[in-house]
């Protein structure tokens, strides 16, 4: 009888849909030049996307922010080849930042078109849910283009609601109430796997 693979907290191999692994694990340090690299394949409308403006560089202080996390108030999965941090190239991110005044924490998901459409950003997503309940955070919202259609209808079937920004035209704030109980839609959210659902995850929102 196989042995099966006893990994670090919040380490998961996964498969793909098309038959790809890659490893969901925590940002290293190490990941700063892959970040910096994937960035480079990216398209226009992804960047747009994830920073809700033009971006033509991962700059090194950017990416070293981003793989140097404080863990008292900050959460970043990646979906990685299964190498060593480092060497391994890095298809999707996801981040969440806790504002310790008010318990609410912003997310983001950005996932590489190379690996879209196979459920990944839903997945990464519920990762995200489940830290935030662990630290008691009181909301997670996200904003989103109004015109992303793809995101804000996998952020309903989770049980986000809408909020509409009168100061930012053009976006709109996904929440969800981790105070509340939650609902039907979201009571899977620590068993989801990936092809339950193979939404669109190119377009994700923005952590700000």
């Amino acid at each position: 009888m196989a042995t099966r693979e006893r990994l670090p907290p919040w380490h998961e191999r996964q498969r793909l849909p098309n038959g790809r692994e890659v490893l969901i694990r925590p940002v290293r340090p190490e990941d700063a030049e892959p970040l910096r690299a994937g960035f480079a394949l990216l398209q226009p409308d992804e960047v747009r996307q994830r920073f809700l403006y033009a971006l033509k560089e991962l700059t090194p202080e950017m990416a070293e922010r981003f793989t140097r996390i404080d863990p008292r108030t900050e959460f970043a999965l990646v979906a990685a080849e299964p190498f060593p941090p480092g060497e391994a190239l890095v298809g999707a991110v996801a981040r969440i930042a806790v504002d310790e005044r008010t318990r609410d924490a912003e997310f983001a998901i950005l996932v590489s078109r190379y690996i879209a459409n196979m459920g990944l950003g839903r997945y990464l997503m519920t990762r995200l849910v489940k830290w935030a309940r662990g630290k008691k955070v009181h909301r997670l919202y996200g904003d989103v283009f109004e015109h992303n259609a793809p995101m804000l209808s996998l952020a309903q079937s989770l049980g986000f609601e809408r909020e509409f920004q009168q100061d930012s035209p053009g976006l709109i704030r996904v929440v969800l109430d981790l105070r509340a109980k939650p609902p039907s839609q979201a009571e899977g959210l620590g068993d989801a796997e990936l092809g339950d659902e193979a939404e669109p995850d190119r377009d994700e929102p923005s952590s700000g």
